[in-house]
């Protein structure tokens, strides 16, 4: 199994996710009493999302490194 494939996979579910959450916290923010929990509930998508897209963004810098580490060792 492919790590990366399936966190850049998991990265994409979890954005729908998320507008899915902010769309329906805009609609419960346009009723006359929205429950306060409402606004709270985009933050868990949120949180994984910035986690899977750090480990996204800093995946071609790791790879980076590594090929030139081996690069050095096998000189």
């Amino acid at each position: 199994m492919n790590w990366s494939k399936s966190i850049r996979q998991t990265h994409r579910w979890l954005s729908m996710a998320f507008t899915l959450t902010v769309v329906v916290a805009l609609v419960a923010a346009a009723q006359e009493s929205p429950a306060e929990w409402v606004f709270y509930a985009p933050l868990p998508p949120l949180v994984l999302l910035m986690l899977s897209g750090l480990y996204l963004f800093l995946l071609p810098y790791a790879t980076k490194r590594r090929s030139n580490r081996r690069a050095v060792a096998g000189s």
